[in-house]
C-alpha cells in the first residue's frame, strides 16, 4: 500500500470509530477471562481444600473439576461473543471503510 492510501484510511473517522471500538470490547473481554482465570488459580493456590472438595459424600470428583470446566466453557462463550459482535458491527465498520476509499 502506498503512503497516501494509509494515511487516508488511517483519518477516515469510521477507522478511527472501530479501532477504538474493537480495543475496548477486546480489553472488556480479556479482563473478564483474566479475572475468572486468576481467581480459580489463586483459589487452587492459596484455599485448595476450597475446591478439593467432593461434590457428594461418594464421590471422588471434587468441586474443582466442574469450576474448571466452567472456566473453559466462560473462554468458549466469551470467544463466541466476541466472533458475534465481530461478524457483524466490526464488519459493518470495515466495510464501510472499503467503500469510502473506493469512492476516492
Amino acid at each position: 500500500m502506498n503512503k497516501e492510501l494509509v494515511d487516508k484510511i488511517k483519518n477516515n473517522p469510521d477507522y478511527q470509530e472501530l479501532v477504538s471500538k474493537r480495543s475496548g470490547f477486546a480489553i472488556k473481554l480479556s479482563i473478564s477471562m483474566l479475572v475468572v482465570y486468576f481467581t480459580f488459580i489463586l483459589t487452587i493456590a492459596f484455599s485448595p481444600a476450597t475446591l478439593g472438595v467432593p461434590l457428594s459424600a461418594d464421590s471422588v470428583t471434587t468441586v474443582g473439576i466442574p469450576v474448571g470446566i466452567a472456566v473453559i466453557i466462560f473462554a468458549f462463550i466469551l470467544t463466541g461473543i466476541y466472533t458475534k459482535r465481530a461478524n457483524g458491527e466490526f464488519d459493518d465498520l470495515s466495510n464501510k471503510i472499503k467503500e469510502s476509499i473506493k469512492e476516492n
